[in-house]
């Protein structure tokens, strides 16, 4: 009897624009979102030159998923997670195999929904502080309140606040250099790390500034395992069912660096984002507004809030993930060789006209039905899926919604005139700067107008 033919693997095209050295390293440098949106015409494998050596981006969602679900026993991490060592350590952010499934185990009772629970109320005192800070009429930095707020938020749930003072303004002091060379280092050339060149030795010097601070604070807490109610307690009290083991303090502040990273610059540039999209767009506004003013401030009781921040999230994600080949595999009908680098877009992925309809506009009602009315379950992936999908994603979401609802309750923000707002490149997009004009809303002339908000949907996370 006759076999199926299988098709032939073949070498996946090569990205155009690229030149002799360097590869596709200036398109990714000048205009990173632009070069990765335009590799969805080259085919759903494009081969793509960092330097001399080559990276696989997946343009393709089946492919991703793929990628991170179903072969991912075949890949490890990849470039842009490696050079992020020596920020993040062996946390899980860059682990992989069967240390990173344990330390997965013993990160994962800091996120139970119990303890989410609590610390909403945190997160909610302080939007209500931030709010309450805010005069009438007077520029508010809503980019700089964000990334504040978001810290504010992450030091209350992290540390006990005795001991997170001098954590939290080396925070300050080193976040925005870390943003500004994370991006720089996934895509540089491997012999740069040998050159002291600015972005790199600032990049190298925070993060060391940051691992010493941490080691203090944890340092602080004693040999003590005393259940508190913050994060870094959580985790150095975590143990093991089956073995009793528990994490090193090297393991704790790798962790801890990791949530405080994450938890300041992607929920704040997301909450950023959703307050510049929302002041263009007044029926997302109004309806947004009526919706907090059901006073519940219960992210599951708030569909459209949540959909809001859902569209942010799609509109500006993160740039670029990497895995690598850890054997010879085949990605649809292409042939990738162990070692090799393969790369997805999220940000690319979800601006693909084929996955959402009319992609660059901001319409939060996309969400208000079930992730199965959706042109591919696969095609949304802010958190990633699979075994590395984001351990805090739902700590995430709890705080963007519980901070924009908090915030619109009280105040209408009106983009200052004259200012245009863009997208910077970072490991997340960033805004350049984002000034807005906060307005009350009982003077708003929108106020009144709003309409009632929507029944509730189920949300598609």
């Amino acid at each position: 009897m006759a076999t199926e033919a299988r098709p032939i693997p073949s070498s996946p095209p090569q990205a155009p624009g690229g030149l002799p050295g360097l590869g596709h390293v200036l398109r990714l440098g000048l205009g990173p979102m632009e070069f990765l949106e335009s590799l969805r015409d080259c085919g759903p494998v494009v081969r793509v030159r960092v330097g001399t050596w080559p990276m696989y981006v997946l343009t393709d969602s089946d492919l991703v998923h793929r990628l991170l679900v179903e072969d991912a026993r075949h890949f490890g991490r990849g470039r842009v997670f490696q050079r992020l060592r020596p920020l993040f350590g062996d946390g899980l952010v860059i682990s992989d195999g069967a240390f990173h499934r344990k330390q997965r185990r013993l990160v994962q009772p800091a996120f139970h929904q119990a303890r989410i629970a609590r610390y909403a109320q945190a997160m909610r005192e302080r939007a209500q502080t931030m709010a309450a800070s805010w005069q009438e009429g007077e520029t508010v930095w809503v980019d700089r309140e964000m990334r504040q707020h978001a810290l504010s938020v992450v030091a209350d749930t992290l540390f006990s606040s005795t001991l997170a003072e001098h954590a939290v303004a080396e925070v300050h002091r080193s976040l925005p250099t870390i943003l500004e060379g994370m991006f720089v280092r996934a895509i540089a050339p491997n012999w740069l790390d040998k050159v002291p060149y600015s972005v790199n030795r600032r990049f190298d010097q925070a993060a060391a500034r940051l691992r010493s601070v941490i080691d203090e604070v944890i340092a602080a807490y004693g040999n003590e395992r005393t259940v508190r109610e913050d994060l870094v307690s959580a985790l150095l009290t975590s143990k093991l069912p089956d073995t009793g083991e528990v994490m090193s303090p090297e393991q704790v502040r790798d962790e801890a660096i990791a949530v405080m990273f994450a938890g300041t610059e992607t929920t704040a540039t997301t909450m950023a984002w959703a307050f510049h999209e929302i002041s263009r767009h007044p029926e997302a506004e109004a309806r947004l507004s009526a919706e907090a003013d059901q006073e519940i401030l219960d992210p599951a009781s708030m569909p459209y809030t949540r959909a809001v921040i859902e569209e942010a999230l799609r509109l500006h994600s993160p740039l670029l993930f990497t895995r690598r080949a850890l054997a010879d595999v085949h990605l649809g009908q292409h042939f990738i060789p162990s070692g090799a680098e393969v790369a997805y877009s999220p940000y690319a992925l979800h601006r693909d006209p084929t996955l959402f309809p009319d992609p660059t506009a901001f319409r939060p009602e996309r969400w208000l039905r079930s992730r199965s009315g959706l042109p591919s379950s696969r095609g949304f992936i802010p958190f990633s899926v699979g075994p590395h999908k984001c351990i805090g994603d739902t700590f995430a979401m709890t705080e963007a919604v519980i901070t924009l609802a908090t915030v619109s309750r009280r105040w209408q923000l009106v983009p200052v005139p004259g200012h245009t707002v863009r997208q910077r490149p970072a490991g997340m997009p960033q805004p350049n700067a984002l000034p807005m004009t906060p307005i009350a809303r009982h003077n708003s002339p929108r106020a009144e107008a709003a309409p009632p908000s929507a029944p509730g949907a189920p949300s598609p996370l």
